[in-house]
């Protein structure tokens, strides 16, 4: 599989790749003291995922983790889960419901990553390890696992230059970021700054409230009424969800042949790069970081040091030198399909190429 070079940016919240006497320190400080040891392997995690719009955290996340917790315990971990809809305000009362549950260790993917500080504090308080899962949650984290969010905005940015070419700079580009209250979101939109900034002219930019296609989709129709169809020549999307919109309002307009990134290789993705309706998305190994977050809980439920699993240290806004697992990332286009998500398991070639998508996959040769 050819993967995405993976580099790493320093940002107010960004992670930093550490040496191994530093991951070390922070393995150290993940011992904590009030952590349960259940060597035993009867041990309780709660999975707190953050909403259920996106196909990823049921198709591929809970169950990976579920499955790596069963692996590392010989079957007698378990594993509690809730999904908070894209609620911050459900996802406490689920940390509550946990802390009084008593479950061994947290792996908390946060809605809102500074309004779950408080309820990170909560669980620590009453000696229960957190790993922040996906977003870098603020408050007292135990670990870290998620992708070089820098580095998805500078490969999703660099695709669609290379989508582009000669109309990069005849043209306006709209750029759909992701949702304010999430630092991935933050993060994906440095890199592709980095990347775009002096080679396109970008005519409308926004932050796209809770990441939902719907209001991708205002915004691309608002972007055309102030842009004019006939000056936009393509959209940086954040994601695979917002992409669908923007392609929506995209087709109501009449507008054609306009690249339009991604992120997550979701299914309806992947048929919309098959079909030519998508440019580009970018896949992400879930199960590496599912399988690091169960190993880092499983760890911290034994009392046991992260040193063999941390690989890299993250910052937050209120806590340094996090032990990361910081796992690579590829540009996914009509090109690499079969070699990526088809030889990982995420899908069949009859899933991808079901219905009307039967003749896309055969016009690229996707067999």
């Amino acid at each position: 599989m050819r993967r995405a070079a993976v580099t790493v940016a320093v940002t107010a919240m960004a992670v930093s790749l550490a040496a191994c006497g530093s991951a070390k320190e922070s393995g150290d400080r993940a011992r904590a003291s009030d952590a349960p040891s259940r060597t035993d392997g009867r041990i309780t995690i709660g999975l707190l995922l953050p909403e259920n719009q996106t196909a990823r955290y049921e198709k591929f996340d809970k169950p990976l983790v579920e499955k790596k917790v069963k692996e590392l315990t010989d079957n007698k971990g378990t594993v509690v889960y809730s999904n908070a809809k894209q609620d911050a305000t459900l996802q406490a009362q689920q940390v509550d419901t946990m802390v009084t549950n008593k479950v061994d260790v947290l792996v908390v993917d946060a809605v809102d990553s500074r309004a779950i500080a408080g309820s990170v504090r909560k669980a620590k308080d009453a000696g229960i390890p957190v790993v922040a899962y996906d977003r870098l949650a603020e408050g007292p984290i135990d670990a870290y696992t998620s992708f070089d969010n820098v580095t998805v905005g500078r490969t999703q940015g660099e695709a669609l230059l290379k989508a582009l070419g000669d109309r990069a700079g005849k043209g306006r580009i709209v750029m759909m970021n992701g949702s304010s209250t999430d630092p991935n979101a933050a993060q994906f939109k440095e890199g592709a700054h980095a990347v775009l900034d002096g080679k396109v002219t970008i005519g409308r930019e926004y932050d796209t409230k809770e990441w939902k296609p719907e209001n991708a989709n205002a915004n691309m129709e608002g972007a055309i009424s102030a842009l004019g169809k006939d000056d936009i020549v393509g959209v940086y999307s954040a994601n695979d969800g917002m992409a669908g919109g923007v392609i929506t309002a995209l087709k109501a307009a009449g507008i054609a042949d306009v690249p339009v990134t991604g992120q997550d290789a979701e299914l309806a993705g992947v048929q919309r790069i098959v079909a030519g309706e998508q440019y580009m998305s970018v896949y992400k190994s879930y199960p590496r970081e599912a399988e690091a977050a169960a190993e880092m809980a499983v760890a911290l439920a034994r009392g046991e040091s992260l040193d063999s699993i941390a690989t890299a240290t993250a910052d937050s806004a209120t806590t340094k030198g996090v032990p990361a697992v910081l796992v690579p990332v590829v540009s996914l286009t009509a090109d690499n399909i079969k070699d990526t998500v088809v030889k990982e398991g995420f899908y069949t070639l009859d899933e991808i190429c079901a219905g009307r998508y039967r003749a896309a996959c055969d016009r690229i040769g996707l067999k």
